[in-house]
């Protein structure tokens, strides 16, 4: 059987979740404090996500934040994590993503998707049974300016009239679009009708992850239906993860954070979860049975996430990058240690980066008497002919 297209990028996805009872100001610094950690770190994507009620998720403007980032750091990629199309006109959003691309010289991506939280769809009068079919009416519109088309079009809530960009991306390339998916095929047949990637948010849900397979399919098959090919290498799936030294450890850092994430569900749900009311109760929930919206986290060691990634990976058949969901799990120093752990322990497992020195190490083990001997006797001989010269 072959071996699945293990992930050879790996990336961070940043809501945020802030409890709502501390200093916004310092949050969002921390963040951008995250970010430029990410980059030296070797993390190549970031993405931020657009929400505007609830208290929790308090990025509004992706771009905003991304902008301030991108002058903090030099090489990590910067993706909005997404933008609620529905929200949005067309024209100034692409043309807003593209002034994003220039300020960091290349480095945005556009991620896309009709929304997540209802309270924001009915402070903007947008009907959730109609945002799917906004975010493709848009999203039509939007890769077509990002080719440099001129677009006119009119739908029943935006229209464009000989609308074109005056920026385009940096230096003519192209800008890299997402979409985000979750459980139904809709993500997917968008995705591969307008030849963007797909973002596949539920990934570590149970009925996210049973739907993986499927989804591709999906994706292949609208892909061929509009003339491209499928890659897998345009393919993100995100994941909470914390690691530490010990599962047992990873586990405790994670009672600091993981109650007020539940909290955060109970309202947004207006119901109460069960096996939550302890710290340690809430933390085993979400690793066992998993939590709704944010499934089942990997809270362990390294070894714990190489294995859901290769369980992914078979599941899937392969996919491109691994994005950490990253809420406040944790105090914020073993947030940070977590994320070294991934970069020093987990990536270099996938990616095969360390595979030369481990078996040069080998070679040098199984040969070591020969190389020895060899020394022992040159040793010996320089001692001799030392004593013949006196």
């Amino acid at each position: 059987m072959p071996q699945p297209y293990l992930p050879s990028r790996f990336g961070v996805f940043l809501a945020p979740y802030h409890r709502p009872d501390r200093d916004p100001a310092l949050q969002l610094r921390r963040d951008l404090d995250l970010v430029v950690e990410l980059d030296r770190l070797g993390y190549e994507e970031v993405w931020a996500g657009e929400h505007h009620s609830a208290g929790y998720e308090i990025i509004a403007s992706p771009e905003l934040f991304l902008a301030a980032a991108a002058e903090r750091t030099s090489r990590i990629m910067l993706g909005t994590g997404v933008n609620s199309l529905p929200y949005h006109q067309p024209l100034i959003l692409a043309d807003r993503i593209c002034q994003l691309d220039q300020q960091s010289r290349g480095r945005a991506m556009l991620g896309v998707g009709p929304g997540q939280l209802p309270s924001d769809a009915h402070m903007t009068g947008v009907d959730p049974l109609e945002s799917r079919a906004m975010t493709a009416d848009s999203l039509d519109a939007v890769t077509r300016l990002l080719r440099g088309e001129t677009v006119t079009a009119a739908t029943d809530w935006f229209t464009l009239r000989e609308a074109r960009l005056q920026l385009g991306p940096y230096r003519g390339r192209e800008l890299e679009v997402a979409v985000a998916s979750a459980v139904s095929p809709t993500g997917a047949l968008l995705a591969g009708r307008h030849g963007a990637g797909m973002l596949s948010l539920a990934a570590a849900d149970p009925a996210g992850f049973a739907t993986l397979d499927t989804n591709w399919t999906a994706h292949e098959r609208a892909c061929a239906e509009s003339g491209r090919t499928a890659d897998r290498a345009g393919w993100r799936l995100v994941t909470p993860v914390h690691l530490a030294e010990t599962r047992e450890e990873a586990l405790r850092q994670a009672e600091f954070g993981t109650p007020d994430l539940v909290a955060y569900i109970e309202a947004l749900g207006g119901t109460r979860l069960d096996g939550c009311a302890t710290p340690a109760g809430a933390v085993r929930r979400w690793t066992e049975e998993g939590l709704p919206t944010f499934g089942r986290a990997v809270i362990g060691t390294a070894d714990d996430a190489v294995e859901r990634i290769l369980q992914l990976a078979r599941k899937t058949g392969g996919f491109g990058t691994f994005l950490i969901l990253q809420p406040d799990i944790a105090e914020p120093a073993a947030a940070l240690r977590s994320l070294e752990l991934f970069a020093e322990r987990v990536v270099p497992r996938l990616t095969g980066t360390t595979d030369a020195r481990a078996a040069s190490l080998d070679w040098a083990a199984r040969n070591s008497e020969r190389f020895t001997g060899a020394l022992r006797r040159a040793t010996a001989e320089a001692i001799a002919r030392e004593g013949e010269v006196r």
